[in-house]
């Protein structure tokens, strides 16, 4: 799929090309196209073909290509997918970006109580074989080992997907034989002086051989992270569905259709038209089923799936946007929906096996018809929302649009920030601080909700001016109604608040109407649940920068 549209659909429908004042939208490719054209029409949008035309409000394209940004118009349009999204969600670029971050903030002084998870809690070892430090570290590793009782690996190219290119070392041999292609493959290419393009480049994983299963089966869980503006970064979670293989779990089987979960792999299996609906589960019936069956026995809490496992994806998705925030193009009318897909091993470890742009949107099943089109749907609405803010500069929160996401990332910034709804692509270094102790004669006991516009265990918003330290704003507007503070190992809510500030829409800044004080509102993670100990974020290394606009692969995560 090398290009956003259809030539022949094009020239076909060139005489239905609607003029006039619009608004217009643009698709190219199917990922989605139904759904988002449902919304658009019921908006009264009108959608074009040519993909040339540069009067569009939305272009929803599935490849990447110069041609979807390089008219881009900054504050007046929208456009699907960050340019340069492959330092998030390429497994290469991924793990690059991670490892850089964790160098960096190993050198910062961390806040008391603050700290990030290592790259080892959650990230399989993984070695890089277009490195050659690495290739010979991971080569050198296995000497020694005897057959059959080495761990096993899994190897995997970079920019595909679908479980293209992928393959398992399962013995010593298949070590030996991986090793020798990789020469060759070198050898060839010095013999040709480069002039063709370079092999796929690839990571060899440790591979998690007890995972946790589901009726004996294996299973990841795709999850979703939103990054629905980046001037300024609005970042928020959402739960997806669970995907299972067709057969029960094997280590030995030689069908890699046992081991991959992706629907294109489960399709290959000759009963999947009869398995299809068991194959794709709620967020739901993954909790009753871990309630039910392990609940007691692992000695988990109650609903450990929507509770602790959510929580720990979100620590997760949040370190991972942190390492890539100061690199991602930061332009007004830019964002994205990544797929991010977790496993849990049998002691209940969570594991982060990668995230994929252009995550699959079909709607093959019952549960995927139940999930994907409100995916979507929330994802434009939200974007729409927080887009028009911006352009009006009114205050981004609270969202009347916010329905099943988690908001995990925001930042209001001081009136004379470049950040504040401004067309800059560099942002000021974002203040992160641990919130004050909450006294006890100030709180009640409160409970959690259910659903939060702001996730009760992870978010918490504090009012920080000149200097001083960190205040808790005790008076949320009307949407932050339901917003708990949760510390010490506990949630609480406000008692008697009385507000210090007075929320007005300026420049999606505070103003204390008197003062004009510099003021900052930031949405930061506090300490989950006894489950994922400690305050998950460190302050930031580094302001952001400008990304890089080029040209990228094409991916498509189907």
């Amino acid at each position: 799929m090398s290009t956003c549209s259809y030539p022949d659909r094009d020239r076909q429908r060139q005489v239905e090309e609607p003029r006039g004042p619009g608004p217009f939208y643009f698709i190219g490719g199917a990922n989605g196209a139904d759904i988002v054209s449902r919304y658009c029409e019921s908006k009264g949008w009108k959608r074009i073909y040519n993909k040339q035309r540069e009067d569009f409000k939305l272009k929803w394209c599935e490849t990447k290509s110069q041609a979807n940004y390089s008219n881009f118009r900054e504050g007046e349009q929208l456009v699907y997918q960050i340019p340069n999204n492959k330092v998030l969600t390429t497994k290469i670029g991924l793990l690059s970006s991670l490892r850089e971050y964790e160098r960096v903030s190993s050198k910062v002084k961390h806040g008391a109580g603050l700290r990030r998870l290592k790259m080892e809690e959650f990230i399989p070892t993984t070695f890089r074989m277009d490195v050659r430090e690495e290739r010979e570290a991971f080569f050198a590793q296995q000497e020694g080992v005897s057959n059959n009782k080495g761990p096993m690996w899994i190897c995997k190219p970079s920019g595909l997907n679908q479980g293209k290119g992928i393959f398992l070392l399962k013995s010593q041999e298949d070590v030996a034989s991986f090793r020798l292609k990789l020469q060759h493959t070198e050898d060839s290419q010095a013999d040709r002086k480069l002039l063709q393009r370079p092999p796929q480049a690839r990571i060899v994983q440790h591979y998690i051989q007890r995972p946790l299963l589901l009726k004996g089966k294996k299973f990841d869980v795709r999850s979703y992270l939103l990054i629905a503006c980046t001037a300024p970064y609005v970042v928020f979670f959402r739960h997806g569905y669970v995907r299972l293989t067709c057969d029960l779990y094997d280590p030995s089987s030689n069908n890699l259709s046992a081991h991959l979960t992706n629907q294109y792999m489960q399709k290959k299996n000759p009963l999947y038209s009869q398995l299809k609906e068991d194959t794709v589960w709620t967020m739901e019936r993954f909790n009753t089923y871990v309630n039910g069956r392990f609940r007691v026995a692992k000695g988990l809490p109650r609903d450990w799936v929507m509770g602790a496992f959510a929580e720990r994806m979100q620590q997760i998705m949040m370190q991972c946007f942190l390492a890539v925030k100061s690199k991602l193009d930061c332009r007004l009318g830019f964002f994205d929906l990544i797929g991010c897909d977790f496993m849990v091993d049998e002691d209940f470890k969570v594991w982060l096996l990668e995230m994929n742009c252009n995550p699959a949107l079909h709607t093959n099943c019952e549960v995927l018809k139940e999930v994907i089109p409100s995916t979507v749907e929330e994802t434009l609405d939200l974007t729409l929302e927080i887009f028009n803010k911006c352009r009006l500069k009114q205050r981004i929160l609270p969202l009347a649009s916010q329905r099943d996401f988690v908001l995990l990332y925001t930042i209001v910034a001081p009136p004379d920030s470049l950040l504040g709804c401004s067309k800059s692509n560099t942002h000021p270094e974002i203040l992160r601080r641990a919130p004050k102790r909450l006294n006890p004669e100030d709180v009640s006991q409160g409970q959690k909700t259910k659903r939060s516009p702001l996730h009760p265990l992870m978010m918490s918003l504090a009012v920080f001016k000149d200097g001083g330290g960190p205040s808790l704003a005790s008076a949320p507007p009307p949407r932050f109604r339901d917003l708990h503070m949760y510390t010490a190992g506990r949630t609480v809510k406000y008692k008697n608040p009385k507000p210090p500030v007075e929320l007005k829409p300026s420049k999606c800044t505070l103003d204390d109407g008197e003062h004009q004080q510099q003021k900052r509102i930031v949405m930061t993670l506090s300490s989950p649940g006894p489950s994922v100990r400690g305050p998950p974020f460190p302050p930031d290394a580094g302001s952001p920068v400008s990304g890089n606009k080029q040209e990228q692969q094409p991916r498509e995560d189907i």
